[in-house]
């Protein structure tokens, strides 16, 4: 363990790059170890050599920083689709989903942070206000293209991202992430045809 003179320093309210990235990796380390039960701040720290009061100051609670781990692991591995139909756009996204959590450090980090939004307002508020609009990019994105091409009605758009949200949330949260093509192209294939529908 790092003694306090070689100790990443901060620098002030600007995050210094070098300690941001160690610590980062340093909560993928910890969440590929332990999981969402055995993550702590305090692990996090040790292993980056960064004081926990900078932690904090960057990410106030467990849940900034599980959401902070999530988005640096999908820029990474959620390409965003471009085959020209919203169905196998859908298709596609989802699956790329759910490869990207199968037993990564991205799952594990968006279970955990539903997980404790449950019982913990400080998370809860992380999610829909923090989380949410950033993890809906990718299907807004699809689907603003679809309906660019007359594919869906601009106004139904949210509610859209939100079925495709529901789905996968539900097959991360019960381990199903296996790669089941029926499932998954029915399910898009259901979200391409709800244009105009009345419910």
């Amino acid at each position: 363990m790092p003694g306090e003179k070689d100790r990443r320093r901060s620098i002030g309210a600007r995050r210094n790059p070098a300690t941001e990235a160690a610590v980062l990796a340093a909560a993928r380390e910890v969440l590929a170890e332990a999981g969402y039960a055995g993550f702590s701040v305090d692990e996090v720290a040790r292993r980056a050599g960064a004081g926990k009061p900078t932690i904090y100051r960057w990410w106030p609670n467990r849940a900034d920083l599980l959401a902070e781990v999530y988005f640096a692991d999908r820029a990474a591995r959620i390409p965003e689709p471009e085959t020209g139909r919203l169905a196998t756009d859908l298709a596609a996204l989802a699956r790329s989903y759910l490869g990207a959590w199968r037993g990564s450090p991205a799952g594990a980090a968006l279970r955990g942070l539903l997980a404790e939004a449950q019982a913990n307002e400080a998370a809860l508020v992380v999610l829909w206000e923090r989380f949410l609009p950033r993890w809906s990019e990718p299907v807004r994105g699809v689907l603003g293209e679809a309906a660019r091409r007359g594919e869906v009605e601009p106004g139904d758009i949210e509610m859209l991202a939100e079925l495709f949200s529901g789905f996968l949330w539900l097959r991360l949260l019960t381990g199903q992430t296996d790669d089941d093509r029926a499932a998954i192209d029915r399910v898009a294939r259901l979200l391409a045809s709800a244009r105009g529908r009345k419910v």
